[in-house]
Order: structure tokens, then sequence, then C-alpha cells
């Protein structure tokens, strides 16, 4: 800690982050009040921005600070603008920590948010100036964090030009599933707010904020483990959350599915001992529009049946229901904002296990709509409860179907976790989400919906479908094309999330654990088909 005795006016000691350092504990002097930072009972922290601006003729890299970080240096006499004369450019999506030279804000995180010119990088696929502030504001939270001193209370963030993207890095980067740890282990609240915002500038953040938090809702529902999240739990979860916001929620029991005819959703059903579930939602903020339907697959725990999955990483199998979750987090966050849409949610919930009831590989069932499947693998369950739900959504009228589902382990071999699959009946469905996906970062690749691959099942010895191709090959486009099958709506899409479920460890604003990935992309889709509704 030499820096410490270094003669450096107003300065505390400084940490550089390119990573984030862990500390078990920090006692450092604030310098005007000669009180330890781990003694004081409240404090704010602050995050400010800095831009790469190119090179001075000598081929130093130089600094532009934001408009908001550049007022306040004007203010503290030119205290940023001497931190980085005396330490260098912060890198993008790093951030450095000054810490105890002001009483009011003890600890500033500087972070590099790139290029000023960055935009739309067409390789890539992303807008680079929203991901930079993303991963720089995250990286300067997590520089905070690190200090691991409780009495940072505030932190006040510069808005970077873009305060949804910065109140979106803030929310996802500081979620953590840690609710059924004990209370000393669980991660202390901070409070977050926008300086010097105008109205438009305070919409922007509460939209980032609103977005966040909706898959923040997905990732926990989706962490939570399968005997904390069976079909009632999460029904019961949803209906509560849903309270108060202009969503209306039925739950249907087996009886109905009975009723509807569901035989093949209800096959997958047959090896639990817990009760199925179809959960619809409901929020209509534009009257006399047609709805656009949106399914989600809710496999609260997937062991694959009879045709049983290996027992390694089987417990990730709890999260087989993130399609679900992210339809009820979307239909409820779109409810917060007020948007101009009328959208249903369902959800088919069961879990998918192995009795002397279980569906056996070779059986036979019938459909909602009438078509027979034969079963040749109880672990192609997704695109069965689908099937059903699918056919239902249609009995809306509906201007656009979109399901979603963690439906083949191909697509992490096709996408790893970098893209969600996409297949589409429509090219404007395809071309809307594709530019939502540029502004979310979340982004996406569309699959192709030949009859090569429906030919893979329907060439079927028992009946008139197979939920299993011929070939071991192209798993994810023939479980696509299976889907088609029960669609009937001109304008669907087929969103495969397997490959985006969840991250081994942390990776930028999202921590390790399960995702929620792409409800960022989804739900501004959802309002873009709306808005071109008449």
């Amino acid at each position: 800690m030499y820096l410490y005795k270094a003669v450096i006016p107003r300065f505390a000691p400084l940490f550089h982050f390119n990573r984030l350092l862990s500390f078990t504990s920090v006692t450092l002097a604030v310098s005007t009040s000669k009180r330890s930072l781990s003694t004081v009972e409240e404090m704010k922290a602050i995050i400010l921005g800095a831009y790469e601006s190119g090179q001075s003729a000598n081929g130093d890299k130089l600094t532009t600070l934001t408009d908001t970080a550049s007022n306040l240096d004007t203010k503290w006499g030119t205290l940023i603008s001497r931190f980085i004369r005396m330490y260098g450019p912060i890198k993008k999506g790093k951030s450095r920590l000054n810490l105890g030279a002001r009483d009011d804000y003890p600890i500033i995180s500087l972070v590099g948010i790139g290029p000023m010119e960055a935009g739309v990088n067409p390789v890539e696929q992303l807008d680079e100036k929203k991901e930079n502030i993303r991963l720089a504001v995250a990286d300067g939270l997590k520089s905070i964090r690190g200090l691991d001193i409780e009495s940072i209370t505030e932190i006040d963030v510069d808005d970077m030009g873009d305060p949804q993207s910065v109140a979106e890095a803030l929310y996802l980067a500081d979620f953590r599933f840690d609710e059924l740890k004990n209370e000393k282990s669980r991660r202390k609240p901070i409070k977050f707010n926008l300086l010097n915002g105008d109205s438009a500038s305070q919409a922007a953040w509460e939209r980032g904020r609103l977005l966040a938090e909706g898959q923040n809702m997905a990732r926990r529902f989706a962490d939570m483990p399968a005997n904390l999240m069976t079909p009632t739990i999460f029904t019961d979860e949803v209906t509560k959350f849903a309270a108060n916001t202009g969503v209306k929620v039925t739950v249907r029991d087996k009886e109905w599915m009975e009723q509807m005819k569901m035989g093949s959703f209800l096959s997958v059903t047959h090896g639990s001992d817990e009760p199925p579930k179809f959960l619809e939602m409901h929020y209509n903020n534009k009257p006399g529009s047609k709805p656009i339907v949106y399914v989600g697959k809710g496999i609260t725990f997937d062991s694959g049946g009879i045709s049983l999955k290996p027992s390694l990483n089987m417990d990730e199998m709890r999260a087989d229901m993130t399609g679900a979750a992210i339809v009820a987090s979307t239909v409820i966050t779109l409810a917060k904002l007020g948007a101009k849409v009328n959208v249903i949610g369902l959800t088919p919930l069961t879990e998918n296990l192995v009795n002397g009831k279980a569906t056996k590989p070779g059986d036979v069932v019938r459909a909602m709509n009438g078509k027979t499947i034969q079963i040749d693998n109880t672990d192609a369950e997704g695109r069965l409860v689908l099937a059903d739900a699918l056919t239902y959504a249609d009995t809306f009228e509906p201007s656009h179907v979109i399901d979603i589902a963690t439906l083949t382990g191909a697509m992490r071999i096709a996408l790893g976790d970098a893209m969600t699959g996409i297949w589409s009946t429509s090219d404007d469905m395809w071309n809307k989400i594709l530019s939502s996906s540029l502004v979310s970062g979340d982004r996406v690749w569309r699959f192709p919906l030949l009859k090569a691959y429906t030919k893979e099942m329907t060439e079927c010895h028992l009946a008139d479908i197979n939920n299993l191709a011929k070939k071991r090959l192209a798993g994810s486009q023939v479980a696509a094309a299976f889907l088609k099958e029960f669609v009937t709506c001109p304008n669907w899409m087929h969103i495969d999330i397997a490959g985006v479920m969840s991250h081994g460890s942390d990776r930028g604003y999202l921590a390790a654990g399960m995702t929620g990935r792409p409800f960022r992309t989804i739900l501004p889709l959802i309002e873009s088909l709306a808005a071109d509704e008449n």
C-alpha cells in the first residue's frame, strides 16, 4: 500500500481494476475528515465516464470526459483531469478507483466507455457504443462492490449520454440469486441515482431499470431449484407479481387440458406427481387490435423421462422453464411500462420425470389439432408441450405468434452462448428482432425452415409425425420444423434459447447462473409489432 504515502494532493490510495479485485478488509482514510471508510455509517460513491478520443502527436492516448464528468471536473478544480494525467487513460470496459479525494464522494470510479464515435458494427451485429457503456458501468460497479464496505449505501451515476444502457448495466450487474443463503451471505442493497437527469433522461433511465428488473425476474425464476419452483409455485408466483399491473392471469388445470384434448402436452405430464398447469396471461392496452400471442416452454424440471439424460449437469434442467419465465416477465414488464400492446402469454407447465405411468418411447398420442405423434424420444418433450400450446394460440386469431424455449442441445453446438437461434415465417418479424438485438446486445441469428427438415419427421411409421428425426443431424432445424406443423398463423417466430440459458462464470454485466436472455431483445420486438397494428 505504498501509494498511500505518496505525496499526491488530495489523493488517497488508488487501485487500477483491470479485473475485479477481492479484498478481505479495506480501511482507508478519507483525506479531509480523517475518518476510516469502513467506519462511516453511510456514504455515497460515484461512477463517471471517460471516452477514448484518439492519440496525441507523440502517440499518447487521449481521454475526453463525458459532459457530466467534465462539469464535475471543473467544479472540483480539475481533480479528475489530474487523476487521468497521473495514471493514464482508462481502457475500454475497465474502471479505476480514486479513494478518499472528496468528502461528498469518498469513492470515485472512473470508467472507460470506449471511442466516442463507436456505433453499430455490422460484423459483430452490435451497437458497440451501448455495449461499451454497459460493460464499463458494470465494471465500475464491481470495483466498488469489491471494496466490501457495507457503509456504501448509494451510488450516483453519470448518464454517459445513454441513461437506459447505464440503468440496464447497473441493475443487471448487481443481481445475484442469493435468497436461499443465510442473511449474512446475501448481497446488501445499494441505491442507484442518475446524476443531473432531465425528464427525458429520467424516462430512459426508468425504462432501462424496468427492462433489467424484468430480466432479473426471469433469472430468479430460472435459477430457483425445481422443488421450490413447481408448476403450482410458478403460477402462484406469477399471479403475485402480476397483481395491480393490469395483467389478467388465469391458471388452467389438468381437467381443462383434457377437455381441450391436449394429448401431446398431457403425455409429458404422466411421469410426474406434480399437477400440470397451463398459465394464461392477458394484457390489452390496445383495444380493437389483434393480439400478439407469446408462448413459453415451462418444463420446471427435465430428467428426460424414460429417455433419461446423463446425470452430469442435470441440475441445470431446473431452468428448462426459462421460456415460460421470460414470457411471464415480458407480459408483466410491458404492463409496468404501459406499453400500447395487446399481448397474450401462454405457458404450459409440467415436470418431465419417470414413474410407472410415464410415456414410453414408441407411444402414440393425439395433439389438440388432431395430428397423431409418435414419441420415439421422451427427452424431446419441449416440442410436445409447445405443439398444443401453439394450437391453442391460434384460437385467439392472433396477428403474430412467438414461441420461446430451451428446446435443443444442438443450439449450443451451433451458436454457443453468443447468440440466440431464430426461425420465422415472416421477414418483417426477423428484421424487427434483428434491429432490437443490435440495441440490446443480445444478438440473434436466423436459421432456415425447409421442407427437407419437415420430411425428417412426417415420414413416420406409426403416426402423422414423429417427435424425433430419422437422422441425428440439424437437431435445432428439425425441432423448429416440428413446431411449424402446429401453427396456422402466417406470422410466426420460434426462438431457441438453449445456448444462452446459463453462464458458468461472470460475463460482463451478467453474473454466473441463469441469464434470462434475450428478454431485452424480445420485449421491444413485441412493442414494434404492436405499433404496426392498426
